[in-house]
Parts: C-alpha cells; sequence; structure tokens
C-alpha cells in the first residue's frame, strides 16, 4: 500500500541538488494538425517550496498536496478559481489528497493521527516519516471527517464520485503473512458513513481500491506482496473480476464511466512495466512510451479515453505524457516553448480536457503543481503564446537519485 516512505521536508536542499542537462531534441513524429496545445500555470504552494495536483474535477477544482511554510508539514489542498485552500490535518501534523474533488468539491485522503503505530509502520501513501498512524478521511465545506475503518491501525480513502461514494482501503487486524505491511490491507467501500469490504479473488489476502465510475464500479488490485503478485482487478456490486495484463503482475489506477479501467501491467520479466487501460471487454492495451523511455505508467482517464500519465527512461527520470488516438504525446511538446516549467508527471484530467500534475521549474528549482489548460479554455492572447508548428524544443531534465526517488514513491515498490 505504501507508496512514499520516509518523505523529508528540507524540500530547498532537494531541489537545489537538481542537477539538469539540457539538450535539443529532434523531431519525434509529425505534429498532427488537429493536435491540441496548452497554456500551463504554476499553481503555488502553501506557503512552502513544493505542491502537487493528484486531480481536476470537472468544473476546474484541483485537489493534492503542498507544504506549509517552513516546510515542517504537508496538507492536502483544494485549489479552485485562482486560491488554494489548505485543508487541515486531523490531530497530526500532515495529511494529502490523492485524487480528484467530486464535483461538488468533497475530497478524500489520509491523514494522520496522534497514535503512534505500534509495529512502526508510515501508512499514509505519501508518508510523513513520523510513524504516526493515518486516518480515511472526507473533507466537505471545510470540515474534515474520519471515516470509520476495520478495526486495524491505518486507511487511507482513495476516491470519491458524485454520488459521494468513497472507496479506499485499511487494514484490518490480522496479521499479514505476504505483504509489505505488517496487517492485512483490505480494499472498501464507503456509502452513507458506513464501511463495506469489497471482495477479494480467491486465496488472495490483500487488496487496493483505487477508483469508483458514476455507476458505483470500481477498480484496483487484489493480490499478495505488492506489487508483484496483484492483478487488476474491477468490482460490480458483490463481484470482482480480474482484468487483463501483459504478462506479469497488474494494477488499476482507477475506472471511467465507460467502465475502461487504467493503471499498469508488467511484462512477463516481472521487471519492466507499462502503462495500460482496459476496455469495456476487459481487453488490456499496452499504452507504450515516449521514445527512448523504458517504463510508463497511466494516472488517469477521461470519458473519451484521453489517458494521461508518466513515461521514465532507464534510470526512472520522467515526463507527463497525454495518450490519445493510439498516439503518446510528450506534454512538453504541447506547451509554449518559452515556459520555464517542465512537466514530470501528470496526474488528472477531466471533461474539458484541462490536466494537472507535477512540473518543475528549471529556474527557481522547485517543484509545483501544475495546471494545463486546452486553446479553447484560454484566452487568445494565452493560445497566441502557444507553439503552432512543430514540436517544442524539448530539455530532457536528469534528475539526481534524491529526487527520482521523491518520483518512486508514487508508484510504491514499482521501481
Amino acid at each position: 500500500m505504501k507508496r512514499l516512505g520516509a518523505l523529508t521536508f528540507v524540500v530547498v536542499t532537494l531541489f537545489a541538488a537538481f542537477v539538469l542537462t539540457v539538450r535539443l531534441a529532434a523531431q519525434e513524429q509529425p505534429m498532427k494538425a488537429h493536435q491540441t496545445h496548452y497554456t500551463v500555470q504554476d499553481l503555488g504552494t502553501l506557503g512552502g517550496t513544493f505542491s502537487w495536483a493528484f486531480g481536476i474535477n470537472n468544473h476546474g477544482s484541483v485537489s493534492g498536496m503542498a507544504y506549509l511554510s517552513g516546510d515542517t508539514a504537508v496538507h492536502g489542498f483544494l485549489w479552485r478559481k485562482g486560491r488554494m485552500t489548505d485543508l487541515g490535518a486531523l490531530e497530526g501534523s500532515n495529511s494529502w489528497a490523492p485524487n480528484r474533488p467530486n464535483d461538488s468539491d468533497e475530497v478524500i485522503g489520509g491523514a494522520e493521527s496522534s497514535f503512534t503505530d505500534p509495529t512502526g509502520e508510515d501508512f499514509c501513501n505519501f508518508g510523513f516519516g513520523t510513524d504516526l498512524t493515518c486516518v480515511p478521511f472526507l473533507w466537505e465545506k471545510g470540515v474534515m471527517t474520519p471515516l470509520p475503518t476495520l478495526g486495524g491501525n491505518n486507511g487511507t480513502a482513495g476516491y470519491i464520485n458524485n454520488r459521494g461514494q468513497v472507496v479506499g482501503t485499511v487494514e484490518n487486524t490480522t496479521p499479514d503473512s505476504c505483504g509489505l505491511n505488517s496487517f492485512q490491507i483490505r480494499p472498501v467501500i464507503w456509502e452513507h458513513g458506513q464501511i463495506s469490504e469489497l471482495p477479494l479473488l480467491p486465496n488472495d489476502t490483500n487488496g487496493v481500491a483505487n477508483g469508483i465510475n458514476e455507476r458505483g464500479h470500481a477498480a484496483g488490485w487484489s493480490g499478495c506482496t505488492p506489487f508483484l503478485a496483484s492483478r487488476a482487478v474491477l468490482w460490480k456490486k458483490d463481484s470482482v473480476t480480474s482484468l487483463g495484463n501483459l504478462g506479469g503482475a497488474s494494477g488499476a489506477n482507477g475506472i471511467n464511466n465507460r467502465g475502461e479501467a487504467f493503471g499498469y501491467s508488467y511484462f512477463s520479466d516481472n521487471a519492466t512495466f507499462h502503462g495500460v487501460f482496459w476496455r469495456k471487454d476487459m481487453a488490456v492495451r499496452d499504452l507504450g512510451t515516449l521514445p527512448g523511455d523504458t517504463y510508463s505508467e497511466a494516472w488517469a482517464i477521461d470519458d473519451v479515453g484521453r489517458v494521461v500519465g508518466g513515461s521514465y527512461d532507464a534510470i526512472y527520470n520522467e515526463r507527463a505524457f497525454l495518450w490519445q488516438d493510439g498516439r503518446m504525446t510528450d506534454l512538453n511538446t504541447l506547451i509554449p516553448a518559452d515556459t520555464e516549467l517542465f512537466l514530470l508527471e501528470a496526474d488528472g484530467i477531466n471533461a474539458r480536457g484541462e490536466i494537472v500534475g507535477l512540473a518543475f521549474n528549471m529556474t527557481t528549482g522547485e517543484a509545483h503543481a501544475f495546471l494545463a489548460t486546452p486553446k479553447h479554455c484560454g484566452s487568445k492572447a494565452e493560445y497566441d503564446a502557444v507553439a503552432m508548428h512543430g514540436e517544442r524544443a524539448r530539455p530532457t531534465v536528469v534528475l539526481p537519485e534524491s529526487v527520482r526517488k521523491l518520483l518512486e514513491r508514487r508508484q510504491g515498490s514499482r521501481f
């Protein structure tokens, strides 16, 4: 379940250590005449030097995590109409919001309690290095409310739909003999404040629910040791179905309203993985990688099949991608050529085609949440600033080990 271990708060030092090597890339493929271009905006922080956007709803509200002043704590945020709101925390210092708000601006996530985990786990998905237990929460109209668990020490909420159904993952009280956690982790759904377990595949003991659509169909994984013995799954009502794979372990990161799931799959070597999406017939489609890269992962999909995520080279330097019409494109080639932002990972896309994620500022050396807006959503002046013909000369950002580790924790133990 852990997607981040101990996360240092010395972000200034971390990103000052960035080593950039810039080269001009040859045009990778001819640009299609109808290819959308974007303006890009830095969403700022909560006073610190770092922020990351994980999702955007259909009204343009964005949620994620950001450091407070002094980089001593990180809180979930809700950004809307140019203003970033601090979601606060529960009894501990830290919280985070791992996915988009629903269209009512309700936000879910995980927050620290005031209790030290008796087994020394750092469970919150972007673990804060405090060894405090993690509590799933629902934030609504300025109030953060804990969600019930299965009696275990930890849990986190992963996604909320417009019906108010929330899916996520909690520990139970049964020791885990095969996973990375001290106790078994179970996929769950919260409805009207009540928690219910989602079924696992036969003989499995662990699972994670990462997304749910407006029909109440959920997606995630079922298995044993994350992630090399996991299988992407689809939940419909009380049934669970295994999705296809590319020959190895797999996991679904979410599902759209057409019933198309998305995520990752390893090949049979269980060493190389690609972003994938599953059509309604559950056939798996390999999204591939950007030219020269080795790995990829899909982090969001809209209802017309546009997929966004990250593509990585052999040493896990990352670039944000947009996949549509069977083609993966580096998002950095679709934004103004003179921008100081390099888009590292795309994590959310809404019905208007707006994309959010994590960008590195090549001038300041800080990493912030970004919003990329298609031409038809921006002003004429903004659109005129976008390179209209050919691909942007793409700088290649080579990340030091400390920075790659920050991104690697987003993917859990897959690296």
